[in-house]
């Protein structure tokens, strides 16, 4: 799934190629990915570009007045093209699911909206406000943002019941964080995924804020002037623990053990974040006595 760094880069790549440019056309391929009906996908065409937005793990188009918001769910992706195929894309074939051509004159470009699987939580909506969409209007502080200090996270934590690999992935507390890269931020702090997030301590907080800061700048910077199509190969060879079950702790080099739940997974390092003991690998896991 496209977190935070992904799509930070995915924004800021766009942006650079799409800002000044008009809209030509705009084709609703996959039609149970559009959430809105009014305005219609239509209405920007014509319109121009005027910047490219990440909120949490949201792109935001403006376009003309407009905003063409996107959430890429798990399997999502952008590929941007220099040349498009002429010919218009043919409804429910293949991955496809929004395409949008510039309209300069003579230029071909523009760029695709993809989702593989069968799985489908691609989301896309034309908005006049942002804040129509509800995933956006529910989002917590930005993890990158100047006003996320270390006193602001730590009331954020404070009175929590759950576990803090629940509440990182939490988007209404904080925007951006998924799986993959909560994973990464607990083993960077040393923290047990399966701790309660009122019970940590001051240190214990203040090693999870700078873990927070630390992971997600250097995933960013990692990403930066990639293409789009490395971008993905980038995030994979970048994680420490997310993915790399039965490997090597890079820090330590004790084996690296997963939980699985019925949709997802998470992976940890036990010598690095649970004093060396084995989390049950069942739905509602505890430690082992």
């Amino acid at each position: 799934m496209p977190e935070l760094p992904e799509v930070e880069s995915l924004s800021r790549f766009l942006g650079e190629r799409l800002v000044g440019r008009s809209v030509a056309r705009v084709y609703a391929v996959a039609v149970h990915a559009l959430k809105t009906y009014d305005p219609p996908v239509s209405a920007l065409e014509g319109r121009v570009f005027e910047g490219v937005e990440r909120r949490g793990k949201f792109l935001d188009f403006g376009v003309g007045g407009l905003h063409l918001v996107m959430h890429l769910g798990r399997a999502g992706w952008v590929r941007w093209s220099e040349r498009l195929p002429e010919a218009s894309p043919r409804p429910d074939k293949g991955p496809l699911a929004l395409r949008v051509r510039l309209g300069d004159p003579g230029d071909g470009a523009g760029f695709d909206v993809t989702e593989a699987g069968s799985q489908k939580h691609l989301a896309v909506y034309v908005v006049r406000d942002v804040l129509e969409v509800p995933g956006v209007a529910r989002l917590g502080p930005d993890p990158l943002s100047e006003g996320f200090t270390a006193e602001a996270f730590a009331g954020l934590l404070a009175g929590e019941s759950r576990q803090v690999k629940g509440v990182l992935r939490d988007q209404s507390v904080l925007a951006g964080i998924g799986n993959a890269y909560s994973d990464e931020i607990l083993h960077a702090a040393r923290m047990s995924p399966f701790k309660l997030a009122a019970r940590l301590s001051e240190d214990e907080v203040a090693r999870i804020y700078e873990a927070i800061g630390r992971t997600l700048r250097e995933a960013v910077e990692r990403a930066r002037g990639l293409a789009l199509k490395d971008l993905k190969a980038e995030k994979k060879s970048g994680l420490r623990v997310h993915g790399r079950k039965g490997e090597a702790c890079p820090v330590c080099g004790d084996t690296i053990r997963e939980v699985s739940f019925s949709d997802s997974s998470m992976q940890y390092c036990p010598t690095c974040q649970t004093g060396g003991k084995v989390l049950a690998d069942r739905r509602m896991s505890r430690l082992l006595k």
